[in-house]
């Protein structure tokens, strides 16, 4: 694509996976924002993918360039934290791959020094622009459903054996885990519908042989009924619902993506938002239904004495966090997943973990999350 005269410059941090396919080709396509730099320790895919970009081979070679405005932390989850400050007290803004830390103290820290330079620090929570959610989200506003009391959110996939050379299954490094890669999808999206929960309870746990790092977890968010103590979260329209969120790498047969429970009627999707796929087989956000699933994956619609109705799914199109980035830089627009969203999903995590351990149902209080 052709680079418009004042783009915002952006440099790379991280050519793997999340780099080339969840970062750099959105970027790419995304108006007034120029991949300038990545940053690729060793080999040349970086270069032959991205000619006019410059290839550094450390973070400390690419801020040697007082063009780069915006840098993207796509490496290891237990690398975000130096990565980010880094870039941070060189004066740029910055975007981590999710999640933003390992610790909610991390990310407070992390939150701390951008608002101090009145930097902006955003965290790669890209799934709220899947086109299922974003539907989700129409068919909750729609209010045909009545006050939601149960959303069943999964995450399914199948993978017999664990990759233990991968850092995200091998734990040599830490930070690895199905909770930290799925979960933050998952948690973000509930608080994005229904804001911060009473209480958590979770059991995280390892289903695979040979697995040493978390593989799978199921996770129940409660918003308070009208007689806790607590009082009902987000108001009347939220007391009791029950949000359930599950992931797994042994769903040879996945269930359902979404199913939402609500007083007068339910709606269930099946399937995942194609825009990973699409990406990862070299489609473009301009090549032909991209984002767009076909109408036998539509989800439907059930209302008492009333036929099932299939609800087109919206398109997804993950430019759109990186064109809020944009606009919040350029500052005509507020940032939509801020540092203090993150925030309150690594706490989320971290009490997912206590609980899990301890099998207790965890009290939850975001309420000091850093603006």
């Amino acid at each position: 694509m052709a680079f418009e005269e004042n783009s915002i410059r952006v440099g790379v941090v991280g050519f793997g996976l999340a780099g080339r396919i969840f970062h750099t080709a959105v970027l790419h396509e995304t108006p007034g924002l120029e991949v300038a730099a990545i940053v690729q320790r060793s080999g040349h895919e970086a270069a032959a993918a991205y000619p006019a970009a410059r290839v550094a081979r450390s973070l400390d070679e690419m801020l040697e360039d007082p063009a780069i405005t915006l840098c993207v932390v796509a490496t290891p989850n237990q690398t975000h934290r130096t990565l980010a400050e880094q870039c941070l007290k060189a004066g740029r803004h910055v975007v981590v791959d999710k999640p933003l830390a390992l610790t909610s103290a991390d990310a407070r820290a992390m939150a701390q020094i951008a608002a101090e330079r009145g930097l902006i620090l955003s965290a790669y929570h890209n799934r709220r622009w899947d086109g299922d959610f974003q539907t989700l989200r129409g068919v909750l506003a729609g209010g045909r459903l009545g006050r939601p009391v149960h959303l069943i959110s999964r995450f399914e996939r199948y993978r017999r054996e664990p990759r233990l050379s991968s850092w995200r299954e091998g734990g040599q490094a830490g930070g690895g885990g199905i909770l930290y890669d799925l979960g933050p999808h998952l948690i973000d999206q509930a608080l994005a519908l229904f804001g911060d929960p009473a209480t958590l309870w979770a059991d995280v746990r390892h289903t695979r042989d040979h697995a040493v790092v978390d593989d799978a977890f199921d996770l129940l968010l409660s918003y308070a009924s009208p007689d806790s103590d607590a009082g009902p979260a987000q108001g009347q329209e939220l007391s009791g619902l029950r949000v359930w969120l599950s992931a797994t790498l042994t769903a040879a047969s996945p269930g359902a993506r979404f199913t939402l429970h609500g007083t007068l009627g339910s709606y269930e999707k099946r399937g995942l938002d194609p825009q990973e796929n699409a990406l990862k087989a070299g489609e473009t956000f301009a090549s032909p239904g991209f984002g767009c699933e076909p109408p036998g994956d539509w989800g439907v619609l059930t209302i008492p004495n009333s036929p099932p109705e299939p609800v087109p799914t919206l398109r997804g199109d993950y430019r759109e966090y990186y064109k809020n980035v944009r606009d919040a830089i350029l500052g005509v627009a507020p940032l939509a997943v801020t540092a203090g969203d993150a925030w309150r999903v690594a706490r989320l995590i971290e009490l997912a973990r206590e609980s899990s351990q301890t099998g207790r149902r965890i009290q939850v209080d975001l309420s000091d999350a850093p603006s």
